[in-house]
């Protein structure tokens, strides 16, 4: 893994995150639009009966998942952190802490820095080679 791949992890895991939360909004907006269809005609036994559960117990599910996503990027944050305090350059370690804490684009970054955007790349090209990366990284960068 090299150091841009583990110090992007959080943004990755932050994003599923994130639409997780907009797959629930989903969710929730098509338990409260569900209707009952009432006829004489007996129900099926093997089917499922009601739209609104279907809905409630995905959305649990769902929120099962982003409460471990969320505790899994704490801990992410918090030891890409220690890889960021870990650079000598604080120059360095403002920018790393800009694109791989704060998520920012690299436009925003050179404005706050007040660089321009090619100077911004070097700055964090130098960055990455002083950066040393944990031996065995705990979270995996697969896209979802």
């Amino acid at each position: 893994m090299t150091t841009k791949t583990y110090l992007s992890q959080a943004r990755y895991l932050d994003m599923r995150i994130k639409s997780k939360l907009q797959q629930i909004d989903s969710l929730n907006e098509l338990a409260t639009t569900c209707t009952s269809v009432l006829t004489g005609m007996p129900r099926n036994s093997s089917g499922s009966t009601s739209r609104m559960a279907d809905a409630i117990c995905k959305i649990v599910d769902l929120q099962n998942e982003i409460n471990r996503d969320i505790d899994k990027l704490v801990d992410l944050k918090k030891e890409i952190m220690g890889v960021i305090k870990a650079v000598s350059n604080p120059e360095h370690q403002t920018l790393l802490e800009k694109r791989y804490l704060c998520f920012l684009s690299w436009e925003k970054i050179a404005v706050d820095m007040g660089y321009d955007l090619r100077y911004t790349h070097k700055l964090h090209n130098w960055a990455l080679e002083e950066c040393s990366i944990p031996a065995s990284p705990e979270v995996d960068t697969k896209r979802h």
